[in-house]
Order: C-alpha cells, then structure tokens, then sequence
C-alpha cells in the first residue's frame, strides 16, 4: 500500500486514517494493541505520528489488511523478524511505487 503524506515530522490521526483509507478509530485500536506504536501527544492529548510510526503503521496494515494476519500473528511477526519486514516491506512498496509509475507510461502511450 502507498501512502501518500507529505514530509512532515508528525501526522494527526485524521491525516493517517484517510491516508490509509481507514476510520480513526482503527488507527487508535492499532496504537494500543501494537507496542511499535509511539505517537507523541499534545497538551490536547491528541495523537501526534512521526514518520517511524508511519512505516510501522504500514507495516502492520500491510499484514493484517493485505497478507490476512490475525493482530496476534502480527504482533509475533513484527517482534520476531521486526529486520526481516522491514526489509521485505520496503522491498515490495518500491516495487508497487515502480509498477504504478510504469501504469502511469503505459497510459501515456
């Protein structure tokens, strides 16, 4: 899944949810069931994502939405090969970022 934000240092959990295109209210269950999770929060005590908790947010959404994992499977996979994802994730969203662009040329034809 691409998520297109814009370089920032913090995302507010109504940016996340639409770039996910998910409610707020999964991104919420996510940052209490998965400790990889740690959104500052401001004097409001609203939620406040940095970039790292973006990868880790994709990470898990690439797991649970796209590959099928139950939130425990996922749990144990991130805690058990957190490396190994990341780097099998960052491999295939480079990949999907190559695909559309190459859609994108195929229209253009």
């Amino acid at each position: 899944m691409q998520v297109n934000l814009p370089e920032k240092r913090y995302y507010g959990i109504g940016e996340l949810a639409k770039a996910f295109d998910v409610n707020a209210s999964l991104i919420r269950f996510w940052d209490k069931e998965f400790d990889e999770i740690n959104p500052k929060k401001n004097a409001k005590g609203d939620r406040m994502f940095r970039p790292d908790d973006v990868k880790v947010l994709q990470m898990i959404y690439h797991l649970v939405k796209e590959r099928g994992f139950t939130l425990e499977g996922a749990k144990i996979h991130l805690k058990e090969g957190k490396k190994k994802t990341l780097d099998n994730f960052e491999i295939i969203s480079k990949l999907e970022g190559i695909k559309h662009q190459l859609l994108e040329l195929k229209k253009g034809l």
